[in-house]
């Protein structure tokens, strides 16, 4: 259960379409369906005894006790001590009630006696504490079967929505933060959960529960009905405005603690920088200004809060005392109201009318917004899976097989966006077994040239194939499973050392894990680890260096053993003995593949056998890395600012080239 100041601290959204996502929302719930049956007749059964409890203990006034009170007041009309006038009173009330009473509870006639009195008020008694028995325990079955059935429904919507996230295509997360696809799955799935569990249940019962004990008093006594819900819409207005103002205030209180997480951050990460220039106590000034921003916001935010039950209890009060004025009023004249006279029974059976609104006016306000904010969650995730993935496979994608590594590029053009062409008229051929290296300015279209051989994107135009193969035509399982990629920051996944390297080939055996690892240089390090290759690393391999982070990349794509690989800067982030050992793993890797490398270091591109200068998604120049040298355009621009520092065996030679 949750308490309303934790339902009024969330962001209320406003849904747009209602019907539609209730519609679609309803269908997860189809094969739960029975239990939504069953919820709303358990609903209606605690709603019908809430309502006819107040009815029973007026009857049990009217047809056991009034009757009583009048016969003892008769027979001690004539004592000494008797108030004059009130045995006539008393017979008078007993009179009128046995007159208008409707006791369709049990048949009593109007001689009955008090043994046959106190045992009817007995089985009265019982009914209504079973009553409210059976209340306790239907509302505790309602709200396990709803839980039940949310919860399924919940799990099945995560597992749809993360299925659906591995289909979409990169271009979809190159547009959108991972924060708000994060959000989606949690905070909006959390808040449909609250409303599917808890609040959907309260304000059903809650409308059910006005609606029913409005229409209860309205048939018992018109006009005493209407004085004694003339509270009711202050009841409605208080709850609304306190609700408005709380939830305003929350939201400031949201702004204030966002701004001292951040004054926080920043203050311990540049800690050194704070102590170097002597601005302590500046920053903690600071602090302690925004720490009391966030003070003030908070006390507003539960003032309004604390200030929302004791208005509607004190309403409350009004509207009893109003029941209990008008009604003794009437009664003790003996003058009808609305046509009928007032009985004590029906007093009481106001009573615990006006009791009872109290609760559900404050519920079906407070929740009401969270049921808007979790249609509108609803709305959010099912924005997220009408997304449609870029890459769609063929209708019948040929699977391939072993392949030998052919791979063409035939005048590609690619667009991300309409009119902003990112490549244009590409073509390039690679022999199995070569490697070709693609080298160019930031920008020049070098990552998006490897990004569609695994066929990451589409081409606007032009096609893409291996061997032979349009990769638009084969199935991407078969695709992928064929092509290995190590990038400049790879990515390890909170597991096991021996996991992350067998991520690509799940069934391999420790063994050749161990081998992989072994050609990848990065043996020795695991085995220094606390638990070697049963080490968990923490997210993204911290703890590791960014040197043996890619060496257990390089194992991994080892092990996968694909017959093209894909280097996107493998080296470009690490020191020169590093780059050694990865340069020593890589050449046994790269032995007899079709690579693909894009590279800042000259260790990388001199022994390539192609040389692709890539600017403005053109490939300007081609050829070896000599060759390319020698006809001193673009590339030797590039290798003279850029690379000539790393030739450390000899100068340029005369034709322009230096050591291959």
């Amino acid at each position: 259960m949750m308490g309303p100041q934790r339902l009024l601290n969330q962001e209320t959204l406003k849904p747009k379409r209602v019907g539609a996502t209730l519609g679609r929302l309803g269908r997860y719930f189809g094969p739960y369906g029975w239990i939504l049956l069953l919820v709303a007749g358990l609903i209606i059964f605690s709603t019908w005894a809430q309502v006819i409890s107040p009815e029973l203990i007026g009857q049990a006034t009217d047809c056991y006790i009034a009757p009583a009170v009048a016969r003892n007041a008769i027979g001690s009309g004539s004592g000494a001590n008797a108030i004059p006038g009130m045995a006539d009173l008393s017979a008078q009330m007993g009179q009128d009630t046995a007159a208008q009473r409707n006791c369709w509870w049990a048949s009593l006639t109007p001689d009955a006696s008090s043994d046959e009195l106190i045992d009817g008020l007995w089985r009265l008694v019982l009914l209504i504490i079973g009553l409210y028995v059976g209340v306790s325990l239907v509302n505790g079955l309602q709200f396990f079967l709803m839980t039940w059935a949310g919860n399924h429904v919940l799990r099945n919507m995560r597992e749809e929505v993360f299925r659906h996230i591995h289909r979409l295509s990169l271009g979809y997360y190159a547009k959108n933060e991972a924060g708000d696809i994060m959000s989606r799955i949690t905070n909006d799935m959390d808040t449909l959960g609250q409303v599917m569990n808890f609040a959907l249940l309260q304000v059903l019962g809650g409308i059910l529960l006005i609606v029913w004990i409005i229409y209860k008093m309205l048939t018992l006594n018109l006009i005493y009905a209407l004085i004694s819900m003339a509270v009711v819409p202050l009841m409605v207005l208080a709850t609304l405005w306190f609700s408005s103002q709380a939830r305003k205030a929350f939201r400031k209180t949201r702004q204030e603690i966002g701004n001292v997480n951040a004054n926080l951050q920043e203050s311990i990460s540049g800690v050194r920088e704070v102590q170097a220039f002597a601005r302590e106590e500046a920053n903690i000034e600071t602090f302690r200004q925004s720490n009391a921003a966030n003070r003030d916001a908070n006390i507003r935010a539960v003032a309004f809060t604390a200030a929302l039950a004791p208005t509607l209890e004190a309403l409350g009060y009004v509207a009893i005392a109003i029941v209990v004025g008008v009604g003794g009023v009437y009664l003790l004249r003996d003058q009808p109201l609305g046509g009928n006279l007032v009985s004590l029974g029906l007093i009481v059976t106001f009573l615990g009318y006006v009791q009872r609104f109290n609760q559900p006016i404050q519920q079906v306000s407070v929740l009401w917004t969270n049921i808007q904010s979790a249609i509108a969650g609803a709305e959010r995730i099912f924005g997220l899976l009408d997304e449609e993935p870029d890459i769609v496979e063929a209708p019948k994608p040929v699977q391939m097989g072993q392949i030998q590594g052919r791979v063409e590029f035939k005048d590609v053009t690619l667009e991300y966006n309409p009119g902003e062409p990112v490549l244009r008229g590409v073509n390039l051929h690679a022999e199995p077994g070569q490697t070709v290296a693609i080298v160019g300015p930031t920008g020049a279209g070098k990552t998006t040239i490897i990004n569609l051989i695994p066929r990451f994107y589409d081409t606007k135009s032009g096609a893409v194939t291996i061997d032979g193969l349009n990769v638009r035509d084969v199935g991407l399982d078969s695709l992928r499973r064929q092509i290995g990629i190590v990038l400049q920051d790879s990515f390890l996944f909170s597991d096991t050392v021996m996991n992350n390297i067998r991520f690509g080939r799940p069934e391999a055996s420790d063994a050749e894990v161990l081998a992989a690892a072994q050609l990848a240089h990065a043996d020795d390090f695991i085995r220094s680890l606390s638990e070697g290759y049963e080490t968990v690393l923490g997210e993204r391999g911290s703890g590791l260096s960014q040197g043996q982070r890619q060496l257990l990349a390089i194992a991994r794509a080892a092990l996968a053993d694909p017959r093209i690989l894909i280097l996107d800067e493998a080296t470009s982030s690490v020191d020169t003995r590093t780059e050694r050992q990865i340069q020593a793993a890589l050449e046994q890797l790269l032995a007899g593949r079709t690579s693909f490398v894009i590279a800042h270091r000259l260790s990388t591109i001199r022994n390539a056998d192609q040389v692709l200068f890539l600017q403005d998604g053109v490939i300007v120049e081609r050829g070896t890395h000599a060759e390319l040298l020698d006809q001193r355009g673009a590339y030797y621009d590039l290798y003279m600012s850029q690379f000539q520092r790393e030739e450390t065996t000899q100068p340029i030679s005369a034709n322009g080239h230096g050591p291959r």
